[in-house]
């Protein structure tokens, strides 16, 4: 399958060591995830998207991205093909206006449901999908579970992104799983701003707070939650990946079906596929 890295946080942040010099930086896990990058992050509100379909780790726009990108939201994504071909229509994170989105997982029978799958997505949006995998057409069902919210390019809040989340995830199961044979739909998305991260059967591990920050003598934002777990809900960082990256950030493994996102106040909530509520931890 593929991996995931999803990154949020108060201030500008460099993550050249969770993207490549980490022990187990998402670089490194190209190795095994060799069928092609991306790294999306945002400047002024804006979504910069750089994609190849190569290994990232033997890339060197990957390595010279990861070594200058400083932001307070970024998506990375390494793949392993199992549904399209090796290009970069095909490479995550996709985007379409200000929202990013990258998936690891698989719709079941997506070929064979492919037309049914379409008829989720909005006609006026369709002709965006440009590329031949499952995952971008999962996107797209959110989006078009979103405009019920309001418009794309509005700011949409973490209720109403959780909401959509539940929704798309029971349409596309509703089509493509057997009883036996559920869709694994791990995934995150973000508008820069507000991002969540569902986990849908594949393992996803989350970070709000370090052992202890290494910037804590310098930086302004310096705040208990950032070393310790939030019991208020406030956060000043945090970090999705799909696998435990080595340093100094203190991980917690999701459960299947848990959804997780901060909103523009980098309040942190805590949610159910199924709406069984979660406290905030």
């Amino acid at each position: 399958m593929c991996r995931l890295f999803g990154f949020r946080s108060v201030i500008p942040s460099q993550v050249h060591r969770s993207l490549l010099a980490a022990e187990n930086a998402l670089g490194t896990q190209s190795n095994d995830h060799p069928d092609g990058w991306g790294v999306a992050h945002y400047v002024d509100g804006v979504p910069h998207v750089t994609r190849a379909p190569s290994t990232a780790i033997n890339d060197a726009i990957f390595q010279r991205l990861s070594g200058v990108v400083a932001s307070e939201t970024l998506l990375a994504h390494v793949r392993k093909a199992t549904i399209g071909p090796k290009t970069v229509l095909n490479c995550h994170p996709f985007q379409y206006g200000k929202w990013v989105f990258a998936h690891n997982g698989e719709i079941r029978q997506f070929e064979a449901k492919r037309s049914e799958l379409l008829e989720l997505v909005a006609p006026r949006l369709r002709r965006y999908i440009l590329g031949d995998t499952d995952s971008e057409v999962l996107f797209f069902v959110l989006l078009t579970e979103l405009l019920a919210y309001g418009p794309l390019a509005s700011r949409l809040g973490i209720d109403d992104l959780i909401e959509s989340i539940r929704t798309t995830v029971s349409k596309v199961r509703a089509i493509a799983d057997s009883a036996d044979n559920p869709s694994p739909l791990t995934f995150v998305v973000t508008d820069g701003i507000t991002m969540a991260a569902s986990q849908g059967g594949k393992e996803l591990f989350l970070s709000t707070h370090k052992s202890r920050c290494s910037d804590r003598d310098n930086c302004p934002h310096l705040a208990p939650e950032c070393e310790s777990p939030t019991t208020g809900g406030n956060i000043n960082h945090m970090v999705f990946s799909s696998e435990v990256i080595r340093g100094d950030n203190v991980w917690t493994e999701l459960n299947a079906g848990d959804v997780i996102g901060v909103d523009w106040r980098m309040r942190l909530t805590r949610a159910r596929i199924d709406k069984r509520a979660l406290p905030v931890v």
